[in-house]
């Protein structure tokens, strides 16, 4: 019976309605941001009659959660950094010679005189000069100073390791100790970079740990990566090291257990220290910008108590000797000590400006950063093209929700009604789960979500042409609608849960806008299912409640197809067959010919792109670039009907510099100055650089993620039906693929990060199309016992085709629109998207099928019998 229980409707509703509360806020961006801000401002201390009219913005008994804009949609800037890690097991060896000295030293008796032999990243040699055979003797010693590794990986172990080589002690940190060591280097670096942002007061920034020792930085609103990098880059290491002598020649040996660093303000001259400093700046509690006796710009600092015990302890023995003060391997002063200096505060001075003395005390009370880092990835996105593309990304998703609630209104009348309503409803739900977790909105993630308004009517095509099929039983309008939920629901489960798996896999696998495509793609999965099952139905049973219509569903004004088709999809599978195979060929051999234009996603450099009143003239362009001497270098001019008349875009791509691990911002100044001085109005409008490693690196994660997602299906299908069906699946899949990178490779279009997430989503969507046709050649194998499987196969496609083709022209309505409309930064990952919809609608019908046909299955689809159990025969065609 037709019925939903008053307790189901009471909480479908009441999901719907906390769903689109939370979206609520989006719609009012603005005013609620203003209004977060000012109520931050009250938690931090500020007087709320101060921002009144800013928390008055937005009522405070409604949710205030917004979407967070990613940068190209806000600009800003992104960093992708390395920790080196390194440094630290150099830092901890040159730690510990002291105590190793100290404690040999007592027992001299024992071992005679030492010598510091050799000092590295890698190990700590001690020279035993007078008695060498004691060696053994001295390793025991050495062994005693060993501590207990502090990390749940390393329980057990101790933290170095000793043994002796010829007349030498070797001291190393055991691996267990290097992995703990990498494991707080990093967290130490990320809990910093984050300390110094938040000092300078961004909002909304995402810094987020990426891989064993990388640290991802996103901050909106910040003018260029050269802003980030002065705020986190410099280590400001800051150490007070006893002097053993100056000198003018750079070349000098230190000594063993000494080091030589240049004067900051003395040009020419240099110091030699002891290498093991008396205080650091991991000491100091609080610095701040100040001013000398003299007047100039200086830094206040103070010591915790341990701190002001040491410093104050070594003035007091050290009364007439100099002493260094060391910023990040700079001497920038080096007073002598006139007195003993208790009470642990004193002052930095050198120098500097006012700017610079807040900015050093910024950094010191941050803390100091526990390694140098390299920057292997920059992107800088001017606000300017953040607003465009905020505004392309709107007008491509009215027009696609437009183009889409028209298409199902004209083909199911007042069902397409219901299902706009669901489809309505299923984007608020995506904003108010996106606001719920806070994510990050990025225009690929629009694009995501212009994907689900395609695909969303999927589930509603499958359930209402489901429905028609079963009015023509004569069952009555009741059961028909009843039976169409209930026989829908298989396809509609494996079809969401396959294309839910590449978004997984998409999460895992990718980084920055793929994985934001990511999540409005699977949480648009999930909200789809929602809408689809429970508020459709439910609109659908509440209209019948109180029409009790005859019929439903039995004309329509559009169709794609005949009603009923009888077409024979194998009669010329040869030809179909052969066409995949000749179009794979062409593919390939484009592929090995000439490759795929790679962007500098996988192939490393830098892409500027500007913005100019006056047309381009990509010769001025390239006549002003070539004098640098930058290797190849790509000018390319982007035609783009969303930007106005007077916005003349290009974009410039620089190949990565041989030797350069990390960005130069160097590199990136002298070609904005040198087109600065060849198209005087030019501007821009962001900068985005790949290191060669991270490029390398990414090529084969992308490679890893396109195999999991295939690999992936063919497990899952092979559960919900069997090996052949598999197969069949699979193989349509690497022929959806093969073809996708093929027109990449002929037509070479740029080939980058985002064409991994339309392979993967044309993983999914494909093996949409493919599931709901082998869901019902299971369900017809079960029906007719007695047919042969060609013919099973023809029916069940003929009995989906209409679907099929609903489906496809509902996600090409919304693509096509987000084509044209949505801006040229996503418009390959679109044009994928198109094709690999084209593909494999085709490779479902005649692919799969066909090799499903030629395969064979072995398997009686009938239900089990209760008492001969489940029968096995050949249905061979």
């Amino acid at each position: 019976m037709l019925k939903i229980d008053l307790w189901k409707r009471i909480l479908i509703w009441g999901v719907v309605l906390i769903g689109l509360l939370l979206a609520a806020p989006n719609g009012f961006y603005n005013r609620v941001e203003t209004h977060n801000d000012a109520a931050k401002l009250v938690e931090q201390g500020a007087d709320p009659a101060s921002v009144s009219d800013e928390l008055a913005q937005w009522p405070t008994w409604l949710p205030s959660g917004l979407v967070n804009l990613g940068l190209d949609l806000r600009g800003g800037a992104h960093l992708l950094v390395e920790v080196r890690v390194q440094e630290v097991y150099q830092a901890r060896l040159e730690a510990m010679w002291p105590e190793v000295r100290d404690l040999l030293r007592d027992n001299r008796g024992e071992v005679g005189a030492i010598r510091l032999q050799q000092e590295n990243a890698e190990e700590l040699v001690v020279q035993l000069v007078q008695k060498p055979e004691a060696v053994s003797q001295a390793v025991t010693l050495v062994r005693g100073l060993a501590r207990p590794v502090t990390s749940l990986t390393g329980a057990g172990s101790n933290d170095i390791e000793v043994s002796a080589r010829g007349d030498s002690v070797v001291v190393r940190l055991s691996e267990a100790e290097q992995r703990a060591t990498d494991e707080r280097t990093v967290r130490q670096a990320l809990e910093i970079i984050r300390r110094r942002i938040d000092e300078v007061g961004t909002r909304e920034p995402t810094i987020q740990r990426q891989g064993a020792e990388r640290i991802l930085i996103q901050v909106p609103g910040i003018g260029s990566a050269e802003e980030l990098k002065a705020i986190i880059g410099t280590t400001a290491k800051l150490t007070f090291q006893p002097v053993v002598s100056r000198t003018s020649n750079a070349n000098e040996r230190p000594g063993a257990g000494n080091e030589i660093l240049p004067s900051l303000d003395e040009e020419g001259v240099y110091y030699i220290l002891e290498r093991a400093p008396v205080v650091t700046g991991e000491e100091l509690v609080d610095a701040q910008p100040d001013f000398d006796q003299n007047g100039r710009p200086a830094v206040s600092f103070r010591f915790n108590t341990t701190g002001a015990r040491k410093f104050g302890n070594y003035t007091a023995e050290n009364i007439g000797n100099p002493f260094a003060i060391v910023l990040d391997g700079e001497v920038i002063s080096a007073p002598v000590i006139q007195s003993h200096i208790p009470g642990g505060s004193g002052i930095i001075t050198g120098q500097f400006t006012v700017e610079e003395t807040t900015n050093l005390a910024v950094l010191l009370r941050a803390g100091a950063l526990p390694a140098g880092l390299d920057f292997l990835e920059e992107r800088t996105i001017g606000p300017e093209l953040g607003a465009d593309s905020i505004e392309a990304g709107k007008i491509a998703c009215f027009v696609a929700f437009a183009l889409v609630l028209a298409f199902m209104w004209a083909s199911y009348g007042r069902f397409g009604l219901f299902a706009n309503i669901a489809l309505i409803v299923n984007v608020g739900l995506i904003f108010g789960l996106l606001s719920l977790i806070g994510a990050t909105l990025t225009l690929p993630g629009i694009a995501g979500i212009v994907l689900t308004i395609g695909m969303a009517v999927d589930a509603n095509v499958l359930i209402f042409e489901r429905i028609r099929e079963e009015m023509a039983t004569a069952k009555g309008p009741a059961r028909a609608i009843e039976l169409g939920y209930e026989k829908a629901l298989s396809a509609i489960v494996d079809a969401n849960i396959t294309t839910f798996i590449t978004a997984v896999i998409l999460f895992v696998m990718g980084s920055g806008p793929v994985r934001g495509f990511s999540i409005t793609l699977g949480l648009g999965i999930i909200t789809s299912l929602f809408t689809a099952i429970y508020v459709t139905r439910l609109l659908v049973v509440m209209w019948y409640d109180r029409k009790r219509p005859k019929s439903v569903l039995q004309g329509r004004s559009l169709k794609l197809v005949p009603q009923v088709t009888n077409w024979d999809f194998f009669r010329r599978w040869k030809l179909s067959i052969g066409a995949s195979v000749l179009m794979i060929l062409v593919a390939v051999t484009s592929f090995g010919a000439q490759g795929l234009n790679f962007g500098i996603d996988f192939r490393g450099g830098t892409t500027i792109r500007t913005e100019s009143a006056e047309s381009i003239d990509i010769g001025t362009y390239r006549g002003a670039i070539e004098e640098l001497g930058l290797g190849d270098v790509t000018i390319t001019e982007v035609f783009d009907p969303t930007f106005a008349p007077d916005q003349n875009v290009a974009m410039v791509r620089i190949q990565a510099q041989d030797d350069q691990e990390s960005v130069t911002a160097e590199l990136i100044n002298s070609v904005e100055a040198a087109l600065a001085a060849a198209v005087p109005d030019i501007k821009f409008t962001s900068v985005e650089s790949v290191g060669p490693k991270v490029s390398g690196e990414l090529i084969t994660t992308a490679v890893i993620a396109v195999m999991l997602a295939i690999g992936a299906v063919l497990v899952y299908i092979w559960l919900r039906f069997e090996w052949q069906f598999a197969l069949g699946a699979v193989a349509a899949l690497v022929h959806d693929v093969v073809l996708t990178i093929g027109v990449f490779a002929i037509f070479q279009i740029q080939f980058d990060l985002a064409i991994i997430a339309a392979l993967l989503t044309i993983v999914g969507y494909s093996l949409n199309d493919t599931v709901v046709v082998f869901d019902r050649v299971r369900e017809n194998l079960r029906k007719y016992k007695k047919k042969q499987l060609g013919e099973v196969l023809n029916l069940s496609i003929n009995e989906t085709l209409s679907r099929t083709m609903m489906t496809s022209v509902t996600t090409l309505l919304a693509l096509v629109a987000l084509y044209f409309l949505g801006g040229d930064v996503i418009r390959g990952f679109v044009f994928a998207m198109i094709w690999g919809v084209i593909v494999g609608t085709y490779s479902s019908v005649f692919v799969a099928s066909t090799i499903l046909l030629k395969l064979g299955v072995k398997r009686d689809w009938s239900k089990p019998d209760g008492n001969a159990g489940t029968q096995f025969a050949n249905v061979d065609a």
